[in-house]
C-alpha cells in the first residue's frame, strides 16, 4: 500500500470504550495516516458472544480525550455487536474498509471463538460484506499491545494489497513476547480448549447465596484431521504456544458437512423427508 493510500476503517472491542488495548490499536492506526473510527460498549463486554440489545434502549455518545486527535470514537451501552451494528447504521457516513475488533486483553483459541465477544464484533462486520479482523493479546496480565498494533497495521496493508475473492473474517492472535521473540507468522486452523468448569456456591453479607463461575483451561484435546486442509497445519492453540502469530480464517456458516454425508446413509430417510 503506497503511502498515500489510507484506509477507514472501523474498530470495536469487548473490553469497553477505557480499554489500553483498542487505544493502542486505534492511536496506532491513526498516526499512520488512516481515518479511524471507534464505537466500543461503555464498560466491558466480555464473552457476550453474537448478542443483541433488543428489549431495552441502546444509548451512545460521543468521546473525546481518550484517542488520537483524529479519531471519532463512540462510547454505547450495546454488546459488541451492536456497536458494529450502530457504527455503520448511525455514524459512519460511508462504509469502512475494515472492521476491526481488539486488541483484546486475553486470548482468543479454539472454542473462545463462540463465546468472544471480540470476534463477534468482527464477525458482525464481514456478515455486512467487510472483511473484518479480531485482534487478541495471548495473556490477562500483560499490557504490551504495541506488537500486535504494529502487525496490525501491517496485515490491513496485506489484506487491501491483495484483495480478497470474498468477505473474510480472520482471528489473528499474538503472543504476549516482544516483537524480537516471535518465531514468525502462520496460518492455522482452529484448536479444541475446553475447561473444566464448575459453580462456587458463596454467600453475600447479608447471607444470601449466589453462585461463581469457575473454571480450568484443557488444551490441545485430539481432534479428527480437516480433510478440507493440508495436514500440516498447526491449532491456533499448538502455533499460539510455539510464539507465533496465528492467523485463523472462520466463518459463521456452521453446517456440519460430515454429518450432513452421515444423516444420508441413514436407513429409513426418506420416511422422515416425506413426514
Amino acid at each position: 500500500m503506497s503511502p498515500e493510500k489510507k484506509l477507514k476503517l472501523l474498530i470495536s472491542n469487548d473490553d469497553g470504550i477505557f480499554a489500553l488495548g483498542v487505544r493502542t490499536l486505534a492511536n496506532a492506526l491513526a498516526q499512520a495516516g488512516h481515518e479511524v473510527t471507534v464505537v466500543c460498549p461503555d464498560r466491558e463486554r466480555s464473552a457476550t458472544g453474537h448478542g443483541l440489545t433488543l428489549h431495552q434502549p441502546i444509548r451512545a455518545e460521543q468521546v473525546e480525550n481518550i484517542f488520537h486527535s483524529t479519531v471519532v470514537a463512540w462510547s454505547c451501552s450495546g454488546t459488541p455487536a451492536d456497536c458494529v451494528k450502530f457504527a455503520l447504521s448511525a455514524v459512519m457516513e460511508t462504509r469502512p474498509d475494515l472492521v476491526l475488533s481488539g486488541i483484546n486483553h486475553g486470548p482468543n483459541l479454539g472454542t473462545d471463538v463462540l463465546y468472544s465477544g471480540t470476534v463477534s464484533a468482527a464477525m458482525e462486520g464481514v456478515l455486512e460484506g467487510i472483511n473484518s479482523i479480531a485482534f487478541s493479546l495471548a495473556s490477562f496480565t500483560s499490557h504490551q499491545f504495541e506488537t500486535a498494533a504494529n502487525f496490525a497495521l501491517k496485515l490491513i496493508e496485506q489484506i487491501d494489497a491483495n484483495k480478497p475473492p470474498q468477505p473474510m473474517l480472520l482471528s489473528v492472535n499474538i503472543p504476549a513476547v516482544s516483537e524480537s521473540e516471535i518465531v514468525g507468522v502462520l496460518i492455522t486452523r482452529q484448536g479444541l480448549r475446553r475447561y473444566i468448569e464448575n459453580f462456587q456456591k458463596r454467600f453475600d453479607p447479608r447471607g444470601k447465596s449466589y453462585y461463581w463461575l469457575v473454571g480450568e483451561i484443557i488444551e490441545d484435546i485430539e481432534q479428527p484431521a480437516n480433510p478440507n486442509l493440508p495436514p500440516h497445519i498447526l491449532t491456533d492453540v499448538q502455533a499460539i504456544r510455539d510464539r507465533y502469530i496465528t492467523i485463523t480464517p472462520l466463518q459463521y456458516n456452521l453446517t456440519d458437512a460430515v454429518i450432513v454425508k452421515y444423516l444420508y446413509q441413514w436407513e429409513g430417510l426418506k420416511d422422515i423427508e416425506e413426514l
